[in-house]
């Protein structure tokens, strides 16, 4: 299934949010806070996430996105990077049996030819295996970008449909080709970390989506944080260029 854009059909809007994306930030700055090396930090950070998963699980989310590794994130010292590779193999070995056995799909977006080979058929394995769950889709995006998505897409795009060029391509003929095509855009949009900025994270995705930032650190991150960001986005009039007029209408 492809998923309209919310520029050019308005989504289904509900008390839990659908589609909850999160920046994970602030493992690095956990750990520097308790003396301890940066490495310590994302090991705490991936307990974090299957505790969020969890959450998801309870509290109805279809899909979860996290933000594992950017494309800017190769900048990072070379040991904190190799560091990060081993945690990602390690969640893999550890969490996709767990996934399985509770109907969750694992999907990994990126440009994942510039991991090595061992990661690539792992991460192939783990999506294959889970490739027919429903419950709850959790996506890695690890070598992310989301001016890397668009490029991507209007590349693939514009060689399946050279004819079109001509007349115009519109955001239908582009949607089917961004990393997440299988996914609707997210309704919540998380950071941690103190940081309020998107980051190049799903930049066409998060056009309508209601942003959250805590202070929090990532490995400080619990199913309470979740909750006060699930109650934040109770709160939000989505309009969706609409007016509160019109919102109220519909709900008589």
């Amino acid at each position: 299934m492809i998923y309209s854009s919310s520029t050019t059909a308005v989504p289904e809007v509900g008390c839990v949010p659908q589609h909850v994306a999160i920046i994970m930030d602030g493992n690095g700055r956990w750990a520097t806070k308790r003396f301890l090396p940066r490495v310590a930090g994302h090991a705490k950070g991936a307990d974090a996430v299957s505790k969020i998963v969890e959450a998801c699980l309870d509290r109805g989310v279809q899909y979860l996105t996290l933000f594992a590794f950017s494309s800017e994130n190769w900048r990072r010292p070379e040991e904190e990077v190799s560091m990060l590779m081993r945690l990602f193999v390690a969640m893999l070995e550890r969490e996709v049996a767990r996934m399985h056995a509770n109907d969750i799909r694992l999907k990994v977006v990126g440009d994942l030819s510039r991991f090595n080979a061992q990661l690539q058929e792992m991460i192939a394995n783990a999506e294959r295996k889970t490739a027919g769950n429903s419950r709850l889709t959790v996506t890695i995006c690890a070598n992310y970008g989301g001016r890397w998505d668009i490029m991507q897409a209007v590349n693939k795009m514009t060689a399946a449909n050279p004819d079109v060029a001509a007349h115009g391509y519109t955001e239908e003929d582009l949607a089917p080709h961004l990393a997440m095509a299988y996914a609707p855009e997210p309704d919540l949009f998380i950071r941690t970390g103190g940081e309020q900025r998107i980051s190049n994270f799903l930049l066409w995705q998060l056009a309508y989506a209601e942003l959250y930032f805590t202070d929090a650190y990532w490995p400080d991150f619990n199913v309470d944080s979740l909750d006060a960001a699930i109650a934040s986005y109770q709160q939000r009039e989505r309009r969706f260029g609409r007016t509160s007029a019109q919102l109220t209408e519909k709900t008589n």
